[in-house]
Formats: C-alpha cells, sequence, structure tokens
C-alpha cells in the first residue's frame, strides 16, 4: 500500500468526523440558547415528582394547546396587575413565635355553618372543559378527595351545574353573573340550589369585559380569539374567539347594567347565603354589608378585569377592618403556596380561593391533579402554621405578618 493509501486509511472518515461533531455540539453550552425556557425538559413527569404548585404549571403547558393555555394565563392589559398579585406577597413578611406547642395544627373552619377542614376553596373559573375531557365534573372529584374542598361553579361552566353535581359528594357553592333579565337571573340561581349548592357568589365586578393584550397577539398567530376575516362564519368566529373577534371596539368590551337596585330586587330569590365577588374598596364592603349581604370575596379577578390595578392582598386589611368581623371576608387573586394562604389569613381573610392552583392540577393529570395540587396547598398551609407557632387558625392574627406596602 502506497504513502497515500496509508495516510488516507489512518485518517478521519467521514463517518468519525460526523460522530466528533454531533459530540461536541452535544455538550456544547450553546444548545441552551434552543431550549424552551418555560420547560427545561420535554419529559413529563409523573405526579409524586413534583413539590409545588407550580411545578404542575409547565406539565399543563406541555399538554394544552397554546391558545387555552393563553386563555387560562392572560390577564388584562399589559399583565401588570398580574404581577403585582405575586409581588404583593413579598410586601408581607412572616413573623414567627418562638415558644408554641406545634405538635398538633389544627386548620378547621366554618363558614356559613358548613364545617371545612382547610380554608381553602376552589374558586369560580369558566370554561374547564378544554382543561381535560371531565372539565368542572373532574375538578368537582377531585376537590372533593381533597379534604371535602368546596367548590364554587362558574357560571361558565363547560357542563350543566347538575351533571357537575352528581360528580361528586363535596360541597358546591355557584358563582353568578346577571342575565339580561332578572328572570333569567333568577332561573339561574333557582338551578343552582336545587343542584345542591349552599351559597351564591354574584361577580361585581364584570361589567365591562377586559382588554387582554396577550389574547390579541396570539391572535395574529392562529391562537386564541383568531379568526378568518374574509370568512364570517370561521369557527373561531362563532366560538370562543368572537367576543375579541368582533369589529366594533376591538377589545371584548360587553357593557352590564348592575346596580345596588337590581341586587335588592333580586336579593328575595336567594334561599342560601349571598356572596359579594370582586370587591376592593372598604367602602363598597360597607354599601354589601349595610344591603345585607351574606359575604365578601375580595378578588381583581384573577388580574383579568383591570389593568394597573391593586392586588387583592394590599386591600384585604381596610376591607377586613371596615367589615369589623360582621361577615367573612374571604379572598383570591395571586394564590399559589400555603404561605400565601396564611399571610391572607393573619390579616383577617375567613377563607383563601385557588382559582389557576387546581386549573393547573386539571390539565396535567386530570381529576388527580386537581387533589393533587389542593393538597400539597394545604400540607403547606400546616408546615407554614407549624413554623409560625401558630397551631390553630385562632391564633393566626396580624401579629404574625409585617406588611411594607409600598403606597403606605
Amino acid at each position: 500500500m502506497g504513502h497515500c493509501e496509508e495516510k488516507w486509511r489512518s485518517g478521519v472518515s467521514r463517518r468519525s468526523a460526523l460522530r466528533g461533531l454531533a459530540a461536541f455540539l452535544a455538550g456544547s453550552p450553546l444548545l441552551r440558547g434552543q431550549q424552551d425556557p418555560f420547560r427545561d425538559h420535554s419529559r413529563v413527569p409523573a405526579m409524586s415528582e413534583l413539590r409545588t404548585a407550580f411545578d404542575f404549571e409547565p406539565v399543563a403547558y406541555a399538554k394544552l394547546p397554546r391558545d387555552i393555555y393563553d386563555f387560562m394565563m392572560g390577564s388584562s392589559d399589559d399583565e401588570s396587575t398580574f404581577r403585582r398579585n405575586r409581588r404583593a406577597f413579598d410586601w408581607v413578611t412572616l413573623v414567627p413565635r418562638g415558644v408554641a406547642d406545634v405538635s398538633a395544627i389544627n386548620t378547621a373552619t366554618e363558614i356559613f355553618g358548613q364545617k371545612m377542614a382547610f380554608p381553602i376553596l376552589v374558586a369560580p373559573t369558566s370554561g374547564q372543559g378544554p382543561l381535560h375531557p371531565e372539565g368542572e365534573m373532574g375538578m368537582h372529584k377531585g376537590a372533593t378527595a381533597a379534604s371535602n374542598t368546596t367548590m364554587i361553579v362558574s357560571s361558565g361552566a363547560t357542563f350543566p351545574i347538575e351533571k357537575i353535581a352528581e360528580a361528586g359528594p363535596g360541597p358546591l357553592w355557584f358563582q353568578l353573573y346577571r342575565t339580561d333579565t332578572v328572570e333569567g337571573t333568577i332561573e339561574r340561581v333557582e338551578r343552582a340550589q336545587a343542584a345542591g349548592c349552599t351559597a351564591i357568589a354574584w361577580t361585581v365586578d364584570g361589567s365591562v369585559g377586559p382588554y387582554r393584550e396577550r389574547v390579541l397577539h396570539d391572535r395574529h398567530l392562529g391562537g386564541y380569539g383568531a379568526v378568518d376575516d374574509n370568512n364570517p362564519d370561521s369557527p373561531r368566529r362563532r366560538g370562543r374567539g368572537a367576543q375579541v373577534a368582533q369589529r366594533r371596539p376591538n377589545y371584548g368590551i360587553t357593557a352590564q347594567e348592575l346596580d345596588w337596585r337590581f341586587l335588592e330586587t333580586f336579593r328575595s330569590s336567594v334561599k342560601v347565603p349571598l356572596l359579594l365577588k370582586g370587591i376592593l374598596t372598604a367602602e363598597d364592603a360597607r354599601l354589601a354589608v349595610e344591603h345585607g349581604i351574606n359575604g365578601i370575596i375580595v378578588s381583581n379577578h384573577g388580574a383579568r378585569r383591570v389593568g394597573h390595578g391593586c392586588s387583592s392582598l394590599e386591600v384585604l386589611p381596610e376591607i377586613v377592618d371596615e367589615v369589623r368581623g360582621r361577615i367573612p371576608v374571604l379572598v383570591d387573586s395571586g394564590f399559589r403556596r400555603g404561605s400565601d394562604v396564611l399571610k391572607a389569613l393573619a390579616l383577617g381573610a375567613k377563607a383563601v380561593c385557588l382559582g389557576r392552583v387546581p386549573r393547573w392540577g386539571l390539565a396535567a393529570y386530570g381529576p388527580a391533579g386537581a387533589q393533587r395540587i389542593l393538597e400539597i396547598v394545604q400540607a403547606e398551609l400546616v408546615l407554614a402554621m407549624a413554623d409560625t407557632g401558630r397551631p390553630s387558625l385562632d391564633a393566626v392574627d396580624r401579629t404574625l405578618v409585617r406588611t411594607n406596602f409600598p403606597w403606605a
């Protein structure tokens, strides 16, 4: 064999060169720039591997179509209120008690005569069918399995209230929007009461629809609200995106008449406790008490209504102070952890409603996921109470926290 043949034989072959190049690229840190920063691996983990509610969100993201995920996570305008909801928990610091017997932690409470193992409810959120085939029925099953957690069923539920109630024996409340007529609104309430709902939560901050930049952005990418402008009968125009797609002001705006006179007209038809959901000022809380409302849910609608608004947590103390224990004050919007729940309880809330969190669980693993994610938050609450030396909810008060709200 000549010199040239020997050099060729001992040189790098095309196969070995490609193999070496592949090995180099596989180990290169430059590949991180191609990874999705929201999902650092493509394997869907087993539910037993997840430790916090936050761990469920990327799994839900991986399983849901983009438009469904964006509808669930989107909030108003540039989502500044959404971010403020989470920042508010950094403005409240837990102050532990040094000497306390926390060998047993009691999280039990009672609202409207209904005993609850934990001061945690599932907040009303619409359209759970796209998250999982069982939709609200699956959520009800999961909530029931998680220490009989009360679920508040949305007026915008995918399935009828009767079918949701049949899915599990756990307690149900019903969230209400008014219809075009008093009669239609009363009919909704009567159906909910007949199905076994033991309280009605009337949402009062939904009179005007939101402007969601994320939704409008994704409309042009085939996401939520996308339509074929040349085809008025396109599925998106007829379906979930119809409101956004309307040619009159392209903000999804709908007006709804709602005032105290309407509430008084309607009030006599409600045979169960009536709460107002969406209260954010002490003045509205005072009026609610004066008009015989049985409870309040402090809420900014998960930041889905008003851009550049206040968080629910930061206005909670002034509302609690105004109510002075005459009616229970609940709260939602932005809650993710048991320590978040404890901070709200310390500021005077009777209970906390979780909205997006159980939706992550349902979307990720179905009813079992909804159950597990609620159990995680419940366990975190127990741990937070033990860590701060509060063996029962009776021991939770404002001495447990220090607040540093920026406007104060």
